[in-house]
This record gives structure tokens, sequence and C-alpha cells, in this order.
């Protein structure tokens, strides 16, 4: 049946199973589904967001497709936190955590019950990486799926999606949309089932997965509500088998230097989430490779901006899709000289070989090689005496790259939140929220709440933004983020003062504060951590884990190999 032995066997065959085998029958299996492969199908289904609401029936279908193939599938669930419910509170402390909570969750079951092979669905923001993570700790035979990102509204005229109800907070107390205009976009922005439409987090990631070989051709910019759904899950079922017979390629052989540099050449090319330049990293953490910050600066430098896609442009899935999908992308990256060609795919073909076979461009929704929207990515790294270890900016749909003011700074999301309700700041500052990384937070929030407040409030590009925590892939404006070392770090944004003055330099690609060496020495010797809460739970567990954000902030020492013993002799 396979190329190597059935990581199964060990939990069902000989004598000394019998106890394991009754828990099988009990559950309706008969002898012949015992002695074949048993895959598992998981995904993060659930009534916590619109972004998961189609997996469970998606699963179900790859449950056919691995039936079909000659497997023995074998449901399971994990968790989603949705980012839109959890934005702009302290809930939001639990986002990225899930990350990890996923994939630690998919490695308890699928190495718990000894799995051959594995199918995952994923939908919200964190659950994409979550599941491609665990896919690479297993390293079993597996195929990830993106169950598809919603269909954009229609509200007066014009497209409209999640991002324009929270920038329509900050219009409506400018006075600039009244409370009965934004009721009606809140009731048309989101019409479908599915995750954010604009290229934002989850349809970046997506991208991701298809630029690094784990998902199917064509499954990314699929909407979550096309007929064609059952069809590619019941696919991926049986593509899961193929790769089990096969004996691969397995998320290892997948995920090295050169296929993660092409999913950073995407996130590029589309001005894709400013998340995944923590998402890419924590992937590649989990199969051995050392790939920082540094590395994701390299590829964004080197790549041009060629897909026109909200938030900065104007497009979004559906119209990637409609095109012809990320092959689209991947064959402009392939005639700018942006991708590495030889890097294999579970389709069994190269993703040279499928950016050849993509139809051209458009030159609307996805620029030619030889006119890009800009020379350079749509997300670039800055570094300085402000940020040592790197911060991120999406320049994509900037009018400016120069900013230079006044820093504000607060303490935390709370502070800030308040004085910009409140239309307490003035043009050509610098609002510095700071305490909200990984450990300092902890659980490093994302702030889209507070910058579409400022973009509402008709103030995107008049002030500068900085934090050691996070925007949402849905962030436009001058907000820089995963500032490093984070405060509780005692990284230098821990020093800032207001009034001191921040130049930002998207061009240069540098963030310093014009502050001398002697006096920031002054404020280091000064400086104390910051008292806060006592945790508990599961927020004191992660922060006494979480490592830096130009790494990943991943929780564990990276990839092993996990071994299997046989099973004893009847």
């Amino acid at each position: 049946m396979t190329a190597r032995r059935l990581r199964s066997r060990v939990a069902i065959e000989g004598i000394d199973r019998t106890p394991h085998r009754a828990f099988l029958r009990a559950m309706g299996l008969g002898d012949d589904d015992i002695a074949r492969p048993m895959v598992g199908v998981v995904s993060t289904h659930g009534e916590t967001t619109p972004c998961s609401l189609t997996l469970g029936p998606q699963a179900a279908e790859a449950k056919s497709g691995v039936r079909e193939g000659g497997g023995t599938p074998r449901e399971f669930t994990t968790i989603s936190v949705s980012d839109g419910v959890s934005m702009n509170h302290l809930g939001m402390r639990f986002s990225l955590v899930s990350r990890e909570l996923i994939a630690d969750s998919i490695e308890a079951v699928m190495r718990g019950h000894a799995y051959d092979a594995l199918v995952g669905f994923a939908g919200c923001d964190k659950t994409l990486p979550g599941v491609m993570m665990a896919m690479v700790r297993c390293n079993a035979p597996s195929v990830f799926v993106y169950g598809g990102s919603a269909l954009p509204g229609r509200w007066r005229g014009r497209d409209v999606t999640a991002l324009d109800s929270y920038e329509g907070v900050g219009a409506v107390m400018t006075g600039r949309m009244t409370r009965e205009e934004l009721d009606e976009l809140e009731r048309a922005c989101l019409p479908t089932i599915g995750s954010c439409a604009g290229q934002f987090t989850a349809n970046t990631m997506a991208m991701v997965s298809e630029a690094i070989g784990i998902a199917p051709s064509g499954s990314a910019m699929l909407p979550a509500v096309d007929a064609q759904r059952p069809a590619l899950a019941r696919a991926a079922g049986r593509a899961v088998m193929r790769l089990l017979r096969d004996g691969g390629p397995l998320p290892r052989d997948l995920v090295t230097r050169r296929s993660l540099e092409n999913a950073c050449a995407v996130v590029a090319a589309t001005g894709g989430s400013t998340n995944a330049g923590l998402h890419i990293p924590a992937i590649a953490h989990e199969a051995g490779i050392r790939f920082t910050l540094d590395d994701v600066a390299e590829v964004f430098r080197r790549t041009p901006l060629l897909a026109d896609l909200k938030p900065g442009g104007r497009f979004v899935a559906r119209d990637v899709h409609a095109i012809g999908g990320v092959a689209v992308v991947l064959r402009a990256l392939l005639e700018a000289g942006a991708l590495h060609e030889d890097c294999p795919t579970i389709d069994g073909r190269s993703i040279g070989e499928i950016a050849r076979g993509a139809a051209a461009p458009d030159g609307e929704v996805v620029r030619k090689a030889g006119a890009p929207i800009s020379p350079t990515g749509g997300v670039v790294v800055l570094r300085g005496n402000l940020c040592p270890d790197g911060a991120l900016l999406k320049v994509a749909g900037l009018k400016s790259l120069v900013f230079e003011g006044p820093a504000r700074v607060f303490e935390d999301e709370e502070q800030a939140v308040a004085v910009v309700r409140a239309r307490g700041y003035e043009a050509g500052s610098v609002l510095v929220v700071r305490n909200e990384g990984p450990k300092g937070g902890p659980g490093m929030r994302e702030m889209l709440g507070l910058t579409a407040l400022i973009y509402g409030q008709g103030m995107g590009e008049k002030v500068a933004l900085l934090t050691d925590g996070r925007f949402s892939g849905a962030t436009r404006g001058m907000c820089i983020g995963y500032a490093g070392p984070e405060a509780a770090a005692g990284g230098p944004i821990a020093l800032l003062r207001d009034g001191d003055v921040v130049r930002i330099d998207a061009g240069a690609g540098t963030i310093d504060m014009r502050v001398d060496e002697a006096e920031l020495a002054a404020r280091r010797a000064a400086w104390r951590h910051r008292p806060r809460e006592r945790l508990a739970g599961l927020l004191e567990k992660y922060a006494a884990g979480v490592g830096p954000a130009h790494l990943g902030a991943v929780t564990h020492s990276g990839a092993v190999e996990w071994p299997f013993e046989d099973p004893p002799e009847a």
C-alpha cells in the first residue's frame, strides 16, 4: 500500500493491541477499515467565525476522498479564535496564542493516535499557519486546504469588505458618515460565510500554502461558497492517499529555504499581510530551518509589487480566482526572475511547471512582470536604532514612504484607543503603543481597531503608528508593527519618551529615534520592567515560553524526528 511502513500499525497490530482494536470497533470500524491506513482529517470548523463555517462540510468530502483512495479517515477538530470578534479588547491576547494551540493540538492527536497521513482545513488568520506548522512538525504525508474567502459586499455602488466597517466607526466619530449609513454598511460588508475578502492574513497565508507546495494548485483563491469546493475537498482526500502510497513528498521535503523564499515573494508581490513575517519563520522553525525577519526582508527587497489587492489596492480574492488564481501570480514572479522554479509540490509538478502552465497576468488584478506597481514588494522590513531586530510596514498603497515627527507614547493599546476616540492627538505625531509584544502583552495583540479608527477619522497618513504588537492584514497607513526587541525585553521602544523625534524611511528601510547615545544609555540604566497583573492559565504559560517576533514568536526549540517503535509481535 505504501512506500514505507504505516505509522498506525504501532497502535493496531499485535496481541497487545487487542484493546486498541476494540476501541476502533466500538466506533463502527470493521476488519477492512482497521487494515487500511488511518488518515487524520482535521478542521477548525465551529461557530466562532464565518471563516470556519464552511470547513465541516469540506472535511466530510475529504473523508470520502480518503475512502476512495483506500484509507480510513479519522475526523477531529481544533480551535479557532476570531480576530474579528476578539479585536480591540483583551480577548485579542489569545489570537496569536491560538496558532500554537492549533499546532500543538494537531500534533497531540496525530502522534497520540499514530495516524499515517493528514488532510487539514483552515479558514481564519491564525488557523492557516497553525495547521501548516502542525503538518511540518509531524511530517506525515499531508494536504492543506484553505476554506476559502467570503465574497465582497456591495454598498452604494462599490465593493466593500469588513475593513470598511472598521474604518466606518472612525468616520462616524468625525461626522464623515452617519450612524444610519454605518448600519447599512455593517449589514452589507460581509454577505457570505468565508474569510475576509481582501489580501489580509487569511488570503495571504492561503497563497503561501500554494507557494510552498503543500496545498493543491488552484485551491487558495476559490471562494468559500463556490460550487467546486466539495470536489476540491474530495480530491484532497484522494491526493493524500497518493502521497502516502508514493512516500511523499512530505512536508519537510516541501518546506525548504528556497520554497520559503518563494512564499515571501508571493507576499511581497501581492502586498500581503505583515503577519506573514511572523508565520513564515514559524513554519520554517518546524522544519528545523532558521529563517528570520532578515531573510524575509531580503526577499521583500528584491520582489516587485505586482498585484493590486485590497487593502492598498482595488481587488479581492474572488478577482484573483477569476483570472486564474495564485498560479498567475507565480507566473508573473517567474517572468520577473523572482521565483525558484525547481521546488516540488504535492501536485507532482514543480512550482515552475505550475507557473508556466498558468494564464498570463491580466494587467489589472495582476500586473505583468515588466509593468509592476512598484519595483520592490508591498511589505518592507525597517531597521535602525529604534528597532534593531526589525519592524514591518505594509507600503502597498502608501502615498509617501517617509515620515518624521514627535513621539506620543502609550503604555498599552487601551491608552491609545482612549486618546484616538477622543481625537486627542495631532497630525504629524508618531503614536507609539508599547508593551504589546509576544511576552509583554502577552500575546502580541493586533490593532486593526485602532488603525481603522485613525484611518476612518481621515488621519490615515497624517500620523504614524509604531508598536511592538501586531497589525491586521487589513491595516493600511503608516503603521509599523512587530518592533523588536519588544519593550518587555528592554528594547529601544521601551526607552522612547513623549516628544522624541522618530524618522521612518520606508524607501531606505530605516526607523530611528533622534536621541543621542549618552541619553539612551542613561534611560537604559534607569529602565525597569513594567509591572503587570498576575496572568495564570494559558497566557502565563505562553509568556514564559514564547520567543521574539523576528524569529516567528515560536514556543518550542524546533524540529525533531518522532520515533515510531514496532509493535510487539503477535
